[in-house]
């Protein structure tokens, strides 16, 4: 499967057999969270919590050009994606990730809200970038909340993070970003409830994870649904979902009846920044079309709208026909399940 232009013609398709949309890139994680290509009826991850962090894992990036322009992060030679794959780490846990360049220009790898040192910054500045046909290992760490000395209490690593290009078009990676090098980074924390599925969102500029209209996503009413909502260009957005709420913390879930966290289904992020959601979908609403969008006016009639379709267990949406259903976005390659993965071991990569 090859990307398509934005403006391609939607085909139509079986609701029954759609599963797999344009955030479903490949997975890196230290424990079996389930992708969305392959995701388990509702109710069977229920209780699931991330473990203890292990050894030092170590695994392979890919940069490539694709179609039209656009250039995407992939675990395996041939499969980039936009955005790039989900890659999760539990505190306390250190990955090594080997960046292969397989473009034509020099590109690199930079994250958000990890530990690293100057040599793993993916700038032109720390020298860590990758040239055309190079490779080179950049090391993330991660920490638990810790106290310091002084009685405060240092913050842990966990949150919803991304990372991206930082030297294609210009010394701040313009040009990468722009023409798809991103992809979601989470942190999680021992013991952290995991969802079904996770969709990322990235408002890219006026366009939706480099597509116009944004892609639509598929989950079963009852599942664990997370969202990593991310922006970069030089917009502001406001995502918005609707049926859906969420707690504004660092998961979206209370944790008791007592929180005082705010209860939103609206939240604005600017230029690189980013934040996470758990959601039941169709929670107290049910199965049914549920639009996500920038609630940016301007932008949402621009195209910066997309579907959230909950099902029944069946596969159904009642009171829709398959004329009424979306079309699957196909701006990325297959997508990559755990299965897909059995020859890329964790601990031998």
């Amino acid at each position: 499967m090859t990307e398509k232009s934005t403006d391609v013609t939607r085909r139509l398709f079986s609701r029954r057999a759609f599963t797999a949309t344009a955030a479903t890139a490949a997975v890196i994680a230290p424990f079996a969270v389930v992708s969305q290509a392959t995701a388990e009826p509702a109710g069977k991850t229920a209780g699931k919590t991330a473990g203890e962090p292990g050894e030092v894992r170590r695994i392979t990036l890919y940069v490539e050009n694709m179609p039209d322009g656009q250039m995407g992060y992939g675990l395996e030679p041939g499969k980039p994606t936009i955005p790039g794959p989900l890659i999760e780490m539990i505190e306390g846990e250190t990955l090594e990730i080997e960046l292969v360049n397989n473009a034509d220009v020099t590109a690199s790898l930079h994250a958000h809200g990890v530990d690293y040192e100057a040599t793993s910054d993916g700038t032109r500045m720390n020298d860590s970038v990758v040239e055309p046909g190079g490779r080179y290992v950049y090391t993330w760490r991660t920490h638990a909340p810790a106290t310091r000395s002084d009685g405060t209490i240092a913050a842990g690593s966990a949150g919803y993070w991304h990372y991206h290009d930082h030297v294609v078009g210009t010394d701040h990676g313009t040009g990468g970003i722009l023409r798809g090098l991103y992809g979601p980074l989470v942190v999680r924390r021992t013991g952290d409830v995991l969802p079904d599925k996770t969709f990322t969102v990235v408002f890219n500029d006026m366009k939706t994870n480099n597509l116009t209209p944004a892609p639509d996503f598929t989950a079963k009413l009852g599942e664990r649904v997370e969202f990593v909502v991310v922006a970069h260009g030089n917009l502001f957005h406001t995502f918005h979902i609707h049926g859906h709420r969420w707690a504004d913390n660092r998961t979206g879930m209370l944790k008791d009846p007592e929180e005082q966290s705010r209860i939103i289904d609206t939240k604005t992020t600017g230029p690189a920044e980013s934040f996470g959601f758990q959601v039941i979908a169709g929670e107290r609403v049910g199965p049914g079309m549920w639009m996500y969008h920038c609630h940016v006016q301007g932008h949402s009639d621009a195209g910066m709208a997309g579907t959230l379709m909950v099902t029944d267990a069946d596969g159904n949406v009642p009171g829709h026909s398959m004329d009424d259903m979306p079309e699957p976005s196909m701006s990325v390659m297959p997508s990559h399940s755990m299965d897909d993965m059995a020859g890329h071991s964790m601990d031998g990569m």
